[in-house]
C-alpha cells in the first residue's frame, strides 16, 4: 500500500504525448522534429542525439515510429518502434505500393520465409514482445493480403 502511494506521489504531470515518424539515424532539429518538440520547450538536441544513437542499427532512412511523452517540467521520455509491417512487406516484395484493388489484383507474391523473418523483427517491438510468433505471422499475412500481395509456400 505504501509503495503504491509513493509511486503516485512521484508521478510527473504529462504535458503531451507526441507521435512522429522519423527516419532512422536522421533526427535533426528541423521539421518534423523541431516544431513538434519546440512547442513543449523540450531539448531538441538531446532528443536528436539519443534517438540517433538508439536507431544506429537500422539502415538510414528507415521510417521509425516514435512516441514521445513530454512532461510539464520540460523533460521527456520516448519509445522507438520498428517500422510498420506494410513498409517491411513492400521492401521484401520490392514494390513501391500495394494493389489498387486488393482481393482482385495481385501485385506480387511473397514466401512464408519472408513473413517469418518480418515477424522475428517485429517481435522485438515493445508492443509485440509477448505475442507468439504465429500470431504475428498471421497478422503480417493479413496485412499482405489487404495490400494485394499473395503469400505462397515457396517462390518459384
Amino acid at each position: 500500500m505504501a509503495a503504491a502511494a509513493k509511486d503516485i506521489a512521484t508521478r510527473r504531470a504529462v504535458a503531451a504525448t507526441i507521435k512522429l515518424t522519423v527516419p532512422a539515424g536522421g533526427a535533426r532539429p528541423a521539421a518534423p522534429v523541431g516544431p513538434a518538440l519546440g512547442q513543449y520547450r523540450l531539448n531538441l538536441m538531446a532528443f536528436c542525439k539519443d534517438f540517433n544513437a538508439r536507431t544506429q542499427k537500422y539502415k538510414p532512412d528507415t521510417p521509425m515510429a516514435v512516441k514521445i511523452t513530454a512532461y510539464k517540467d520540460n523533460s521527456f521520455e520516448f519509445t522507438v518502434k520498428s517500422p510498420s509491417v506494410s513498409w517491411y512487406i513492400k521492401k521484401a516484395a520490392g514494390v513501391d505500393k500495394g494493389s489498387t484493388r486488393p482481393g482482385h489484383l495481385t501485385v506480387t507474391t511473397l514466401s512464408v520465409r519472408h513473413v517469418y523473418e518480418i515477424a522475428k523483427v517485429k517481435q522485438t517491438d515493445p508492443f509485440c514482445q509477448y505475442m507468439p510468433l504465429e500470431s504475428i505471422c498471421k497478422s503480417i499475412i493479413g496485412t499482405a493480403n489487404s495490400m494485394g500481395i499473395k503469400i505462397v509456400q515457396d517462390l518459384e
